[in-house]
């Protein structure tokens, strides 16, 4: 066993690829897992509270998931939104490998699996969808997000999911101080111990 964390840049672990079935929007599909990352035979109990919660994404734009692990949220996004642009952002480069083979797999077109390093600077996104890494940190987890979610494009909301015991309200509180004044967050929903904020960026005649 070695003491590398899913969110190792280059997991040392064996890969042992291996096939799995995962239900998204509603319907089964067969995909490519491995060791080394995040949740790696199913989708994990804070992305499903995540999936159940959220409205539809937008048709078009440029979306983004943060911390993709294999990807279930941007197999999602890119499944409903055939039109859009999806980000799937890790800093574990086997996570984003297999994200590029399940979506190869899917004949999803409109994924982009890529470092953070390797988005555009000046790219804005018309919603994020996120289960953040708590577990890297407070302070690189506070700055992941002040550096992404200003990112959002006015009158574009921000999806995270957070577990109640690992500091949900904390980071809400947080949020509510750190981002700038138009920015509103609220907490959507609740469900198994999880509680998924809305980080809402409004236009500047309505903040």
């Amino acid at each position: 066993m070695t003491s590398e964390h899913y969110f190792s840049a280059q997991p040392v672990s064996e890969l042992n690829l291996r096939q799995f079935t995962v239900h998204l929007v509603g319907q089964p599909y067969e995909l490519t897992t491995a060791g080394g990352i995040f949740s790696p035979e199913r989708i994990d109990a804070g992305t499903a509270v995540l999936l159940s919660n959220v409205p539809k994404p937008p048709p078009g734009g440029h979306l983004l998931d943060l911390g993709c692990g294999w990807g279930p949220i941007s197999l999602t996004l890119a499944i409903e939104s055939p039109h859009a642009t999806v980000w799937a952002v890790d800093v574990n480069e086997r996570a984003l490998d297999l994200v590029r083979r399940n979506a190869a797999h899917l004949g999803l077109t409109n994924i982009n699996a890529c470092l953070p390093q390797d988005v555009p600077a000046d790219m804005r996104f018309m919603t994020i969808w996120s289960n953040p890494p708590i577990r890297v940190g407070k302070n690189e987890l506070h700055g992941m997000l002040e550096n992404w979610l200003p990112r959002l494009d006015s009158e574009a909301d921000a999806w995270l999911v957070v577990q109640r015991n690992l500091g949900s309200d904390s980071l809400h509180r947080w949020l509510d101080g750190a981002l700038p004044g138009d920015f509103a967050v609220t907490r959507a929903a609740t469900g198994k111990g999880y509680r998924v904020l809305r980080v809402r960026r409004r236009s500047l005649a309505t903040a």
